[in-house]
């Protein structure tokens, strides 16, 4: 399942992140990579451990603490820590992989990656190319969003970035590990809580909403792992 989440950064949290790019210390993003990514991976990366990686990371997770869509999606359990990447110059594309199924945080606890995110920091007008493309069931879908918008992809698709031919690309990425590890049966709950939300803004709360209500936890509680 593909999935956009629109505005996840506020206009404000966009040009704090410009502002905090600006003498960003970039360094090579293959070091982050695996032995099969390394050697399609030519990017840059903002250290770990530096101020605007830890500001925007903030700002990141802040937002998806404020957004129910990204949790009735995702359902996470656990969520690596979120790092910033840039492509431009002569580090412009990350050609087609499969991201490690476990990552690990520095405190050492592991994170599986059920699901893996992108959130754009600049509009698709400051560059051209660098378009995000998923393989899935039914195809290669591309992606290119404006700045602050994110997109939810399963971790086990074959995917890449596109060649950036002119200005930079500049996101943040990370991964989430799911109480709900099987992509199809968090699809099937997402929908069904889309729906019912849809059906008690339509016709209020009744028997059908609570018993469907019913239905959806009772899937959630045979499905999870917490």
């Amino acid at each position: 399942m593909l999935l956009t989440l629109p505005h996840l950064l506020t206009p404000d949290d966009v040009l704090a992140a410009r502002r905090l790019l600006a003498n960003a210390p970039w360094t090579d993003g293959r070091a982050s990579a695996g032995e099969q990514a390394v050697r399609v991976k030519n990017n840059e990366q903002l250290p770990h451990d530096c101020d605007a990686a830890g500001h925007i990371r903030a700002m990141v997770l802040r937002g998806l603490d404020n957004s129910p869509t990204f949790f009735s999606a995702a359902l996470p359990k656990r969520v690596f820590t979120p790092r910033v990447n840039r492509y431009g110059g002569d580090s412009n594309f990350y050609g087609k992989h499969i991201d490690n199924a476990v990552r690990s945080l520095p405190n050492g606890q592991r994170v599986r990656t059920d699901i893996s995110c992108t959130v754009f920091l600049n509009d698709p007008a400051d560059y051209e190319g660098g378009e995000l493309t998923v393989a899935d069931t039914y195809g290669e879908q591309t992606v290119k969003l404006p700045a602050g918008h994110a997109v939810l992809y399963p971790g086990t698709s074959l995917h890449q970035v596109k060649p950036v031919t002119r200005g930079q690309r500049i996101a943040c990425f990370f991964w989430v590990e799911s109480m709900v590890r099987s992509d199809e049966q968090r699809r099937l709950l997402l929908e069904l809580d889309m729906n019912l939300l849809a059906l008690r803004q339509q016709r209020g709360e009744s028997d059908e909403t609570t018993a469907l209500t019913g239905v959806y936890h009772n899937l959630l509680r045979m499905w999870a792992d917490t």
